[in-house]
């Protein structure tokens, strides 16, 4: 199981295969609106 945690999504968003470059981008999109929630 891969790790969900923002600095690892950060790491994936360089990588080259594009299926974890998705998977990172909805990490980091869904922190971002959990933010969004709590202001």
């Amino acid at each position: 199981m891969e790790k969900v945690d923002l600095a690892s999504a950060r790491r994936r968003l360089h990588s080259s295969n594009i299926k974890s470059r998705k998977r990172a981008l909805k990490v980091l999109h869904d922190y971002r609106r959990q933010v969004q929630k709590i202001k």
